[in-house]
């Protein structure tokens, strides 16, 4: 038969088959995903028409979304006078330098030595993803150790804990690295009786693991526990990792937004430097400048020399390149229109700090409110966590009770974000907690 009526036959019998039919045996053996529990509690929260519901988005003290001075002021100065085109695949020099400054400090060795190869990235979530794949690519039989709990990801022992809701924070370090098929393991970090570190299981783990491996660890406001540690277990940390040859890739969401000052929330990255670490960071500008929906981060690897720096650099953004090719730009003319600005760097100082106290203040107000009612349990991690979450203790029981009987939302697995609680909304949290924790 000849080729061409071959073809014609073909096509006849392609055409018997109904259309429908034919696109549904594609994709008809895909499965809904899980639904990610925060989404259901925020629905609830939306749909719930008391005037008394609280929920846990960064807001000023009157419960109102914040967009910093600082930012729209950038933005006024933006307006006009920018093009349109696509920034480089590495992203905007002017944002990478002045993060750069910001992580490893002003006058940095290692920014004058050009050792530190450099990337803009689609926030914290794109910094470790990219990281992510770069280790898979070039380290293909390396593993990553991840703390317990870490960025959303709750193992059962922790479902005693509760949260205030927010969707954006339920991502997941583990997903990331998961994605990326780089093996996991875990270490210890948290200690649930007395909501505060488990150093020794911490040391524990680092002493046990393989010479060599790379070590997942927050730079500040640990996410979701609120509980970091002392600037002298950082340093025996860093002592540790150095004995074993571990690698330590930072991920700072919240530098500057933790304790108001971004000098202090760096400090556990200074120290590795100080002892002569390598290591990895990822940079967020979604909490400490409220650009959340700009997507505008930073990945950063130190190296050994220049030489390795570009050679790196040129990975990186190899590996970008399929996944969005290039990053956005407004976020980054935003970021470096403040950083480089002494006027606009000054205010935005300012505001953050105020931002950091606000939350600090809130903290304090709440262990005070449920003392003052006479709770007759200890609060004081409440005030000894920092950042935006806060692990309270309570039952999956009590937490559903805040909800049915107190339109407080959260889910059962985990934290209060703190970003959500006000000078009005304070005393009546702390009565509807003292009213479900208290002994009958």
């Amino acid at each position: 038969m000849a080729l061409s009526s071959r073809a014609s036959i073909g096509r006849q019998r392609l055409a018997v088959v109904p259309a429908a039919r034919a696109m549904a045996s594609w994709f008809g053996h895909v499965e809904p995903a899980a639904k990610d529990p925060i989404l259901g509690v925020t629905e609830a929260f939306l749909a719930d028409p008391s005037p008394d519901k609280v929920n846990g988005a960064y807001r000023d003290d009157n419960g109102r979304p914040v967009v910093l001075e600082c930012v729209r002021e950038a933005e006024r100065r933006i307006a006009g006078n920018a093009n349109m085109e696509y920034l480089p695949m590495g992203g905007s020099m002017k944002m990478i330098e002045e993060s750069l400054k910001l992580a490893y400090g002003e006058d940095s060795e290692f920014l004058k030595d050009k050792r530190i190869a450099a990337v803009q990235a689609l926030s914290g979530t794109g910094a470790c993803r990219l990281f992510a794949d770069f280790q898979k690519r070039f380290l293909p039989d390396s593993q990553i150790y991840i703390p317990t709990p870490t960025w959303s990801k709750f193992p059962s022992s922790f479902l005693h804990l509760s949260v205030i809701a927010n969707p954006m924070f339920f991502l997941s370090h583990h997903n990331i690295w998961r994605d990326a098929r780089v093996p996991q393991r875990t270490f210890t970090y948290y200690h649930p009786e007395s909501r505060g570190l488990d150093f020794a299981g911490l040391m524990n783990d680092i002493q046990n693991a393989q010479d060599g491996s790379f070590f997942l660890l927050h730079a500040c406001a640990h996410n979701p526990t609120g509980v970091d540690p002392s600037e002298e277990q950082w340093r025996e940390r860093s002592f540790q990792f150095k004995a074993k040859k571990h690698f330590p890739f930072f991920d700072m969401a919240y530098q500057g937004f933790a304790s108001g000052d971004p000098e202090r929330d760096a400090k556990a990255i200074r120290i590795f430097l100080e002892d002569g670490h390598q290591i990895g960071c990822a940079q967020s500008y979604a909490k400490n400048m409220g650009l959340y929906g700009q997507r505008a981060g930073c990945l950063s690897i130190l190296c050994d020399d220049e030489m390795q720096a570009v050679a790196v650099k040129s990975q990186l953004q190899q590996i970008a390149r399929p996944m969005y090719s290039n990053p956005p730009l407004h976020g980054a003319l935003i970021v470096s229109t403040i950083l480089s600005d002494p006027e606009l760097k000054n205010l935005w100082l300012k505001e953050v700090k105020g931002m950091a106290d606000r939350i600090i203040g809130m903290r304090k107000a709440l262990k005070e409110n449920l003392e003052s009612l006479g709770s007759s349990l200890s609060w004081e991690h409440i005030t000894n966590q920092i950042g935006m979450f806060c692990h309270s203790g309570m039952t999956p029981e009590q937490v559903d009770r805040l909800t049915n009987e107190f339109h407080i939302y959260m889910t059962r697995n985990g934290r209060i974000s703190m970003a959500g609680v006000t000078s009005g909304n304070v005393a009546y949290l702390a009565n509807a907690i003292h009213e479900v924790t208290k002994a009958n």
